[in-house]
């Protein structure tokens, strides 16, 4: 006789709806949205989470590698865009509230340069519609931290009605949840762009300011401007490539991971940490890596992973103490005797030299990895996508101790070698410059 299918039916319900109890009395579940508030103390503006102050000590990344974050004393971290992937953004949120993180999230916009057209009524409507679903979705969850509408919507634009778009944006968000400030993100900033704000969008809570090499001019911006309500620096990190020196050629000179680190270091000292007043923090980029003219320029870390001195000098600053082990240091690359801002030119099919000059602190052993790429041809802005170059089949020798000779490649044209220096405890250093090949 057939056992009857009930009872296993019935044991199966009772451990799902035990599973489901679980998921429901979970602490992320109980969890109430976190109150952000942004009040004045004796003169100052200041952070509040849950009425205690909160300095953003963040960097800009996608949700990867929130552990190191932690680790090395940051607090914080910005999103470019949301979403209404449920599951995924959720997931984040969760890691970010068990690292003990805060995440200022980013909400995708329409960007004139990229085609949208805020004279379309339409248009924005939809826009403000998806948005409204997408705070709606995690707005009571404890690890956000404020919300970011739009990034540098002030990039190669003509048309101020995206600051009307913006600040219906922000008054939407206010309505549907009053427990987080809203901001917007500015490439650079003047008096004019700061009046349209005021005029325009006066409801934004705060600005997002993104300065790269001119950061130290920072002070007198905020002056001329206008400015004096509360910020944070969403985006800062090494000197730009468009603010960077050229070769003859117009090829951008990077700097090398140390000069980086050192840049990093004085930049936070000097002008983030020093405005007490109006600053509540910053989210220097990029925690992770990405190709944008090169793929290393403004990643913390390289793309297979390996911290850099970047990471090191912002575990100091956030924390006051340097990690136990720390990466590499470097000097800038050497090619035929020569360093990039020289505009080196190489012979096709000749052989040639290059010497990178490394220490590790810590006496771990060191070893070099070497590459060429043809030298990007992009030409976007603001971060748009771009793809890595093509790598050049190299016949190489190293001596082991930083030195190397190679073939230089048989096609005229502008290239870049690459150099990175491993410790072999998660930690590297790199150095590039640009070098044209051409017949005499």
């Amino acid at each position: 006789m057939p056992r009857h299918p009930w009872p296993e039916n019935i044991r199966m319900l009772q451990r799902l709806f035990a599973s489901i109890l679980m998921l429901a009395l979970s602490p992320l579940a109980l969890a109430a949205p976190s109150q952000v508030r942004i009040v004045q103390q004796d003169g100052a503006h200041v952070l509040l989470v849950d009425g205690a102050p909160f300095r953003v000590k963040g960097a800009g990344m996608s949700g990867d590698r929130q552990e190191a974050l932690a680790a090395r004393g940051g607090n914080s971290f910005r999103t470019w865009s949301t979403g209404m992937d449920e599951a995924r953004v959720r997931a984040m949120l969760d890691r970010a509230q068990r690292n003990g993180l805060k995440v200022a999230m980013g909400i995708e916009v329409g960007n004139e340069r990229h085609g949208f057209d805020y004279d379309d009524r339409a248009a924005v409507k939809r826009q403000l519609e998806r948005i409204r679903r997408e705070v709606g979705l995690y707005k009571d969850h404890p690890a956000v931290l404020m919300w970011v509408v739009g990034n540098e919507l002030n990039l190669h634009y003509s048309n101020p009605k995206v600051w009307n778009a913006v600040g219906g944006i922000a008054d939407m968000i206010h309505a549907e949840d009053p427990n987080h400030p809203v901001m917007t993100t500015l490439a650079g900033f003047d008096r004019k762009l700061i009046d349209l704000l005021k005029a325009r969008a006066p409801s934004l809570d705060l600005i997002g300011i993104q300065l790269y090499g001119d950061i130290g001019a920072l002070p007198e911006k905020l002056e001329s401007s206008g400015w004096t309500g509360p910020y944070v620096v969403t985006e800062w990190g090494p000197t730009g490539h468009w603010e960077s020196p050229l070769t003859t050629w117009k090829a951008p000179i990077e700097d090398d991971a140390s000069r980086k680190a050192a840049l990093l270091q004085q930049r936070y000292e000097q002008v983030i940490a020093a405005d007490t007043k109006q600053g509540l923090g910053s989210y220097v980029f990029l925690w992770g890596d990405k190709q944008e003219r090169t793929p290393t320029w403004y990643g913390l870390f390289l793309p297979s992973g390996e911290s850099t001195p970047a990471v090191d000098a912002m575990q100091y600053v956030w924390t006051g103490a340097w990690p136990a082990n720390r990466a590499p240091s470097i000097r800038p690359l050497r090619l035929d005797g020569r360093v990039a801002i020289d505009s080196i030119v190489l012979a096709p099919g000749k052989s040639y030299a290059a010497h990178a000059d490394a220490q590790d602190a810590d006496g771990d052993a060191v070893t070099y990895t070497w590459t060429v790429l043809h030298e990007s041809t992009a030409t976007s802005i603001g971060g748009d996508r771009e793809d890595v170059p093509a790598q050049v089949e190299l016949i190489l020798q190293q001596d082991g101790k930083g030195g190397m000779t190679f073939i230089a490649p048989d096609a005229p044209g502008a290239y870049r070698l690459f150099v990175e220096v491993h410790d072999g405890q998660g930690h590297a250093a790199y150095a590039n410059l640009p070098f044209l090949v051409a017949r005499p």
